[in-house]
């Protein structure tokens, strides 16, 4: 690390570290944590975040706190989720690099000091971890493996496991990117639409599961995969939502009137050859057509009024600066 970015941040790595009933787990976790990172002479800051534990989490986040000046933790009144203890601990940090991981002791902190590496000096944006080999469950791994190809070919970001608590992050990443409902597994696409886009991969262990048991079931990958249609909606429509509700409504509205035009040109011809023809309103199509044309003049009335909401709102000329020179 260069003497300038030394001065600019306290600390050299933030780990963020979101909890949930993981007291059996903490004191051996941040002993590893300790041990790899005094070893590679790394300055660090360990953020707990307990996410309204039940157990005596907070109890001993408090104890190891007192113990250790590197730790610090930040208590949730109740159970947010996973996306807001990250984004309430990404405020938080003070260091040039950001690393995720999980408190199960699953996620390696061996790990570490290479993902630092990659944001330092490869100068990558956002590594991700990959547990190529995984010690779940099928009933765990099959869903994954479909979720990620999902994602994969929605958002073009060919990463293998975009649900890898194990991630490191340049500190501008999570200082412009948001995080909330089941977002957290979507941050490289979220990254991605900010601009960031030199995102990379690392093969990282993958640890059985030592003490409880999982806090994620199954229903997470269809929250997730709705929580994906809406990143993906947002990042290309906020500041332009005529464009998608413009585009639907206009086709929808053609569509329409080309059948109603086709089925009564249908009638006149018939009838100028003398041939019978049925009524335009009594063919089901003309009702198809009737219903295109009124959903297409309501997609674009909503895409009118989006955009007047996008247009008023305070920050709607907020833009993500890199950098500036010679600029107060």
């Amino acid at each position: 690390m260069s003497k300038r970015l030394s001065q600019h941040f306290p600390v050299e790595l933030s780990i963020v570290i979101p909890l949930l009933n993981e007291a059996e787990s903490l004191p051996e976790l941040t002993r590893w944590i300790n041990r790899v990172l005094s070893q590679h002479g790394l300055t660090y800051e360990v953020l707990l975040i307990d996410d309204g534990s039940t157990d005596n989490s907070w109890e001993v986040i408090e104890e190891l706190a007192a113990a250790d000046v590197h730790l610090r933790g930040i208590r949730f009144n109740r159970n947010y989720g996973k996306s807001a203890a990250l984004n309430v601990g990404f405020r938080e940090t003070t260091g040039r690099v950001v690393c995720t991981m999980d408190a199960d002791l699953q996620d390696s902190p061996e790990e570490l000091p290479d993902l630092y590496r990659m944001i330092t000096q490869e100068g990558f944006d956002l590594v991700s971890g990959w547990k190529k080999k995984r010690f779940d469950p099928l009933s765990k791994t099959i869903p994954t493996k479909l979720f990620n190809g999902v994602t994969r070919w929605i958002s073009g970001i060919q990463l293998h496991d975009f649900n890898c608590g194990l991630k490191a992050y340049d500190s501008r990443v999570v200082k412009s990117v948001e995080v909330y409902g089941e977002m957290h597994r979507y941050i490289p696409v979220i990254a991605k639409w900010a601009g960031f886009r030199k995102i990379g991969e690392k093969v990282v262990q993958h640890q059985e599961r030592k003490y409880g048991t999982t806090k994620f079931g199954l229903e997470r990958f269809v929250y997730g995969f709705l929580d994906l249609m809406s990143i993906t909606f947002v990042s290309r429509f906020r500041r332009r939502p005529m464009h998608f509700f413009g585009t639907l409504g206009t086709l929808s509205f053609l569509v329409g009137m080309l059948i109603t035009l086709w089925l009564v040109g249908e009638k006149v011809w018939l009838a100028q050859h003398n041939l019978h023809a049925r009524d335009v309103t009594a063919q089901p199509l003309f009702f198809l057509a009737l219903v295109a044309v009124i959903v297409g003049v309501q997609l674009f009335l909503a895409g009118f009024l989006a955009e007047m909401v996008q247009l008023s709102g305070a920050h709607r000329n907020d833009y993500l600066v890199r950098e500036k020179l010679n600029v107060n």
